[in-house]
């Protein structure tokens, strides 16, 4: 496995001085564009289309390759039960019917792509995994092999497919039934001419990626590929590129993304090294840069923070997948195109969102949560977002998960009541925040962050500053949020502002006798103190969407009042007591 050399701290570009980042001005795929890929779907269930899918099938895979990541246990448990679970949903395998799927996006997503096979390979031997593997797969092939068309043959779902079929085959197929294993290997070849017609009209980002990956996956391991091979390498190149930053982080800047991707490659990394062959220097170019750049958005406990929508995926499942990257490396401090800072001090660990959203046709779940911060004292959340927007279903139904979007579900200032950025009905995000400013500066005394962002100057005339200050060892975090007059549109109205720091659950809530200050303490663990200047303290209910994406009930700490036209200040502090 490739290993990355641990970062230089010089490295992560920790100065003084100050940092402009522009949002792009697209907002989603062009009129053409959208009618091209309606066409292009359209076209799957046509004659001509069945057609260039036809060819030979292989008798066999030329190797397979050994899944890298460790799957959920707990699902892969409920399987051998003979049921699929997911994100809180769970479907009896006898029930099950592809076509007629009615679930939850993540969850026909995770069906579809096979996925689960991961889960089940993690828990049984080939002989109680095979007879469970076979029935499922038999369904869908009934449903959907010889019918192109719809989420199941989606083109980032059918590279995905290709990689997951491939590395769990001795589940799918060990059948004595000759027909049965044809018709795998033949659904597989059709997959594979199917994506590399298609995979540059997947979504831009991942979703491209994966149609790659699978485009490449079938070259190496279906017999007759090299061609095929060489034209997907040249494919995942161009999409890693438009998918990633030269800091590691993903477009969409989704921290759970960002892991979903590094587990993507681990595994297409995994073909090569089946096949004994030199994976592409893109590959781990990649890969080197986006662990640090993860880890960087990581808590003390080893877990994802909950930015741009996402869940915060526990310590055990980040720690397995980067295990797999096979790249070793320290947390990246500052990502200065992805957008967060890092700051730690003794146990105290912040993660802070520098940057716009992303733009709005990458924007699927994602956030106005500009300048708004986490924080964690060792392996203990203390201040966190609501996160979870990417997962409606069941257990987050599609209003919360709108809901969990706002500028109000997320550890920062809120305006008016207003988004820093606009959430449109249909999902996309609109007007708001186009430019951030950053200042960061480092000494022995600890660090020092300000930042400031434009989201309210159009409606409002006012700019959002916020300072946060973490001592060195990382028992006092002072912040200022400032309210600051800007631009040539001045307002002459007063705003209601409030200022909102979402607890971790558990955490106890002790107001002060003076009403501008509380005592927080975490479960088995210390005792924080809070103070506010400027404005109303007060206590309100509050959500927390857990590593399984179900909403836990929790409290948060808002400071309330009314900005002049002129603007305000308010100031709070943070101390740990004992």
């Amino acid at each position: 496995m490739s290993k990355a050399v641990p970062i230089d701290p010089a490295a992560d570009g920790i100065e003084e001085g100050k940092r402009l980042i522009r949002l792009d001005g697209e907002k989603g795929l062009s009129l053409a564009e959208r009618i091209a890929n309606s066409f292009n779907r359209l076209t799957w269930r046509t004659p001509l289309h069945s057609f260039r899918l036809r060819g030979r099938f292989p008798l066999k895979l030329l190797a397979v390759p050994s899944d890298p990541i460790i799957g959920d246990q707990r699902a892969g448990q409920a399987l051998l039960d003979r049921r699929i679970l997911f994100g809180g949903e769970a479907i009896p395998v006898p029930a099950l019917n592809f076509a007629t799927l009615a679930a939850a996006p993540g969850l026909v997503t995770h069906l579809h792509s096979f996925a689960w096979l991961r889960d089940l390979s993690t828990v049984a031997t080939r002989q109680q995994g095979a007879p469970i593997a076979e029935a499922i797969m038999r369904k869908w092939l009934a449903a959907h092999a010889d019918n192109v068309g719809g989420i199941a043959w989606r083109y980032d779902i059918v590279g995905r497919r290709i990689l997951f079929w491939a590395a769990h085959a001795p589940l799918i197929l060990s059948s004595n039934d000759i027909v049965y294993r044809s018709t795998v290997l033949n659904a597989l070849a059709r997959f594979a001419r199917h994506v590399e017609r298609g995979a540059d009209r997947a979504p831009p980002g991942l979703a491209r990626v994966a149609a790659w990956a699978g485009v490449v996956a079938a070259g190496l391991l279906i017999p007759g590929g090299s061609l095929r091979r060489q034209f997907g390498e040249e494919g995942l190149t161009r999409a890693l590129g438009a998918a990633f930053y030269d800091d590691g982080g993903t477009i969409d800047r989704s921290p759970s993304a960002l892991l979903d991707g590094i587990a993507l490659l681990a595994l297409l990394r995994a073909v090569y090294e089946a096949r004994r062959e030199q994976a592409p220097l893109a590959i781990h170019t990649v890969l080197s840069r986006a662990v640090p750049a993860l880890l960087g958005v990581t808590h003390g406990d080893g877990g994802l923070a909950s930015w741009q929508g996402g869940l915060p995926v526990d310590a055990q499942r980040v720690a397995a997948i980067i295990e797999a990257s096979g790249v070793r490396a320290r947390p990246l401090r500052q990502a200065r195109d992805w957008g967060y800072q890092r700051l730690a001090g003794g146990a105290t660990v912040i993660s802070v969102d520098a940057a716009p959203p992303p733009v709005s046709r990458l924007a699927e779940g994602g956030c106005a949560s500009t300048l708004a911060f986490e924080l964690s004292d060792g392996p203990h959340r203390v201040i966190v977002n609501c996160g979870g927007a990417r997962h409606p279903g069941l257990t987050i139904p599609p209003a919360l998960a709108d809901g969990l979007r706002t500028s109000a579900a997320h550890s920062t200032l809120v305006l008016g009541d207003t988004n820093s950025t606009a959430v449109h009905t249909d999902g996309s995000l609109g007007r708001g925040v186009a430019e951030v400013e950053i200042d960061r500066q480092e000494t022995e005394a600890g660090s020092r962050l300000e930042a400031s962002h434009d989201g309210y100057l159009r409606k409002f005339g006012l700019l959002h500053r916020r300072l946060i200050m973490l001592s060195a060892d990382g028992r006092e975090v002072r912040g200022e949020d400032i309210l600051l007059p800007g631009g040539r549109r001045r307002s002459s109205r007063a705003a209601r502002f409030a200022v909102r720091f979402h607890l971790a659950p558990g955490i106890e809530v002790t107001p002060t006798a003076d009403g501008l200050g509380a005592l927080l303490r975490i479960p088995d663990g210390a005792l924080w103190q809070f103070r506010a200047k400027g404005a109303q303290l007060a206590s309100e209910e509050s959500l927390w969407v857990d590593p399984r994406g179900r909403p836990v009930e929790t409290v948060q700490l808002v400071m309330s009042g009314e900005s002049p036209a002129g603007g305000t200040s308010v100031s709070w502090i943070l101390r740990r007591a004992g």
